[in-house]
């Protein structure tokens, strides 16, 4: 398959779960609430994070995370683009990195132009001791650098050979 395409439809499928996803969250719950899904483990919540990663930046005294937030969102996209034209079409790793990549981005860039915050619902915990509160578009982002990480070190190694 064509790495673009391949590239696109991990894109298409990681924005479009991730926006049904916060859809359903925001018009089933009141912002700021939760529930219990597996007590003592996980919870469904709705937040919304003003910041990056961890709330980093997410206060309210400060006025220009927002369009910071999006211009680095766009030159990221940028340099995936680019990564995508370099990259060898049989590193299929590295391709469906860069989609998943993408779509996580493109999902939060979507809730920072429409909402001015990312809608975050997942609530991992142990005790008293939580996971910062994500969303698909984040989990996509995880999953996506794991891939590269992963091509990474298959190509380290073949060069070795």
């Amino acid at each position: 398959m064509n790495r673009y395409l391949l590239a696109t439809i991990w894109t298409v499928a990681v924005v479009v779960i991730d926006q049904a996803t916060k859809l359903w969250v925001s018009s089933t719950m009141k912002v700021w609430t939760g529930k219990a899904v597996i007590p003592g483990l996980f919870n469904l919540v709705h937040y919304l994070n003003r910041g990056a990663a961890w709330g980093f930046l997410g206060s309210d005294a400060i006025d220009w995370q927002r369009p910071m937030f999006i211009i680095i969102t766009l030159v990221a996209l940028g340099f995936i683009g680019y990564m995508l034209k370099t990259t060898c079409p049989s590193d299929k790793w590295m391709i469906h990195g860069l989609g998943l990549i993408a779509g996580g981005a493109v999902g939060n860039l979507i809730d920072r132009v429409r909402l001015g915050v990312v809608v975050d619902f997942l609530d991992f915990y142990v005790g008293s001791s939580h996971w910062p509160a994500f969303n698909v578009a984040d989990s996509a982002l995880t999953v996506g650098a794991g891939c590269i990480l992963l091509s990474m070190y298959i190509n380290r190694n073949r060069s070795k050979a």
